[in-house]
């Protein structure tokens, strides 16, 4: 017992350096061309809210007095939105908190691990909020190809206003289309996202000084008393509008998300120094076209471009929200496959779309139900001020369990003192619920949308969670320790045939199932037996040199415990053949892969989950991939031998 404590405790101190060994920000690679990919991915969506944003403030279903003293405090709450959420939160803060390099909720989830002496019941509560969190993603990654697309075909009534019948299945082809060619990878894609949100932002600057030009009075908006002042003239009309100020920051998430692929100092210096320029001239610029014309309120960012250009910023506009939308797709393909890897979703196929980039990949099953309902949003709510009403609730939520998840990360693995953490905490938790509260309003009309799905995926989630771990409680009930096993092997003298058999096993003390009941039901053993385990790590990347750790054990037998990060997929054959530099040789062709198939009984115990969790557990496990199936392992080299479990 003591020796299987100090190898625990030997682990846990391999794990925990590993945890803390943070990646650096991306080197010898010319700012220029860093600064351009920035552009293409991490701002697509935060960049297109300029199209239905400020309208909605005077346009939605509690429509503000086109005057200019809401106008102006509009401004300026739109200004102190993106001061306060998106640069001082997220670039200031909360980007400080990368696992590894790696940003994103489940990012925040893994910094949350449990350990030595942590309340195990608080963290598994801040975990599951993060779940919550993550579920609520999803639901926004539905609405943003819908709304950022319709948004910009509605230009064309615009320039046409005959064109209205055609915004809709314009919306639709173009929404098809780029689910379709998703499967082809978005490599070539890529190439030409920086230069056109460059473009983009180059635009939408363009269009602001030629608006503020025409009414300077805006740049007032900068006082944040004018926002006091709309909220003591509006009353409670100000604060339900607040959903439209809000969301000027949709795609605030997504800068942390996108950490691990540029690095913290990238992403700050393109925001400070284009992107928030650029947003603030447009909104300030549609807000001086407004008190010029307030007639223009129907779609004030189309109306700031002058005649001759109209239909080149209406292509432009679709092009950036196409790259917007597609930015969120590739995301939603990248968030799955972390909850995968975390072992909160079952696993669905993923393919490899690139060869030089682990993060090119189609999932084919997340594809199709983000472009079903993607266009199922544009057929049922018709416009974006509608999809407005649902969009924000989502994210919103997902912001203020940010907050709350980095509050707890700043404290525990930053090191801040409780004052400055709840300094933190209170500041920008009341700012999130104040959004929260107007967005909430929203849901009767279609803010529950977002919600059902999260609560949904949630369900999901939390369910596979529980069942694989019931699953490996009631695997580990019907199995010996390993020393056992082998030490019956040996007093009963067990045949051995030739050759090298491999078992899988989640539990290094613990005897595969697989492994049991091939010798109980054949009376034999390979001369060689390896016991893999596969462990993925809660960071993004694990390095060769910390990829395996090899145990010879007594009887022929070796344990191997290779360690993967969530944004690394195993390939064991290549593995073994590793194993030669650690003095073991094998005949890669000789060895035969032994892949245990578990069959769930659902309902047939009496503590556990209710009754119809089982079932949907047992329905996922059925449905989904196999552990091994992503292993790489030689499809005539394999076996299966079956294990009858009831959770």
């Amino acid at each position: 017992m003591a020796a299987s404590r100090d190898k625990e405790k030997g682990r846990n101190a391999y794990l925990k350096a590993l945890h803390f060994s943070y990646s650096s920000e991306p080197q010898n690679q010319p700012f220029a061309g860093l600064a351009l990919a920035v552009l293409g991915v991490v701002y697509g969506d935060i960049g297109t809210s300029p199209i239905y944003a400020l309208q909605q403030s005077f346009t939605g279903d509690n429509p503000l007095a086109v005057s200019q003293g809401n106008i102006l405090g509009i401004l300026s709450l739109v200004f102190w939105t993106l001061v306060l959420v998106i640069s001082l939160k997220y670039m200031t803060f909360v980007l400080r908190a990368d696992n590894r390099g790696e940003g994103g909720i489940f990012a925040l989830i893994a910094l949350l691990r449990p350990d030595a002496g942590q309340d195990k019941r608080l963290r598994r509560a801040l975990v599951l909020l993060g779940l919550a969190g993550a579920a609520m993603l999803y639901g926004g990654t539905m609405i943003t190809p819908a709304i950022s697309v319709l948004s910009a075909v509605e230009g064309l009534q615009v320039a046409a206003p005959g064109l209205h019948g055609f915004v809709i299945p314009i919306t639709v082809v173009i929404l098809f289309v780029l689910f379709v060619v998703q499967r082809h990878g978005t490599a070539v894609i890529g190439t030409i996202f920086g230069p056109v949100t460059l473009l983009w932002f180059l635009a939408l600057a363009a269009l602001g000084v030629h608006g503020i030009v025409q009414a300077p009075v805006v740049l007032l908006a900068i006082n944040p008393w004018y926002a006091v002042e709309f909220f003591l003239h509006n009353g409670f009309a100000g604060f339900l509008v607040l959903y439209a100020v809000f969301l000027v920051t949709t795609g605030g998430e997504a800068l942390y998300a996108d950490l691990g692929h540029f690095g913290r100092v990238p992403i700050r210096k393109v925001w400070f120094f284009f992107v928030l320029p650029a947003l603030l001239l447009n909104y300030f610029g549609q807000g001086a076209l407004l008190i010029a014309d307030p007639k223009s309120v129907a779609s004030p960012f189309f109306h700031l471009a002058p005649g001759w250009a109209l239909i080149p910023l209406i292509i432009l506009a679709t092009a950036a929200t196409v790259i917007a939308s597609q930015a969120v797709i590739t995301g939603a393909y990248s968030l799955t496959r972390q909850a995968i890897q975390l072992g909160q979703l079952p696993r669905f196929k993923v393919e490899q779309t690139s060869a030089e980039s682990r993060g090119q990949i189609y999932m084919p099953l997340v594809n199709w139900v983000l472009m079903v309902a993607a266009i199922g949003l544009v057929l049922t709510f018709r416009t974006a001020g509608n999809l407005a009403a649902a969009y924000g609730v989502a994210v919103n939520a997902t912001m203020v369990i940010t907050t709350i998840l980095a509050f707890n990360v700043a404290r525990e693995r930053g090191g801040w003192k409780m004052g400055q953490a709840l300094l933190f905490l209170v500041g920008f938790l009341a700012i999130d619920l104040t959004f929260l509260g107007s967005n909430i309003m929203k849901i009767p009309e279609g803010g529950w949308l977002p919600l059902a799905i999260g609560l949904g995926l949630f369900t999901v989630m939390v369910t596979w969670r529980r069942g694989s771990q019931l699953l490996a409680e009631r695997i580990q009930d019907n199995t010996t320790t390993l020393n056992t096993f082998i030490g019956k092997i040996e007093g009963n003298q067990v045949p051995r045939v030739p050759g090298t058999g491999v078992f899988f096993t989640g539990r290094l003390v613990q005897t595969p199932p697989a492994l049991q009941k091939l010798v109980q039901h054949t009376g034999v053993l390979y001369e060689q037996v390896s016991l893999i385990t596969v462990i993925i790590e809660q960071v993004s990347k694990v390095g060769n040199e910390d990829r395996i750790e090899l145990e010879t054990l007594q009887g022929g037998f070796y344990r191997v415990v290779l360690h993967y990060g969530f944004m690394q997929g195993p390939n064991i054959p290549s593995e073994l053949a590793r194993l030669e530099e650690q003095g073991i040789t094998l005949d890669l062709d000789k060895i035969h892969y032994i892949i245990g198939q578990v069959d769930m009984l659902a309902g047939r115990k009496q503590q556990g989950m209710a009754r119809w969790r089982d079932r949907l557990f047992v329905w996922m496990a059925r449905n989904t991939k196999d552990t091994t199936a992503s292993y790489h392992i030689p499809s005539e080299q394999a076996m299966t031998v079956g294990l009858q479990v009831a959770i």
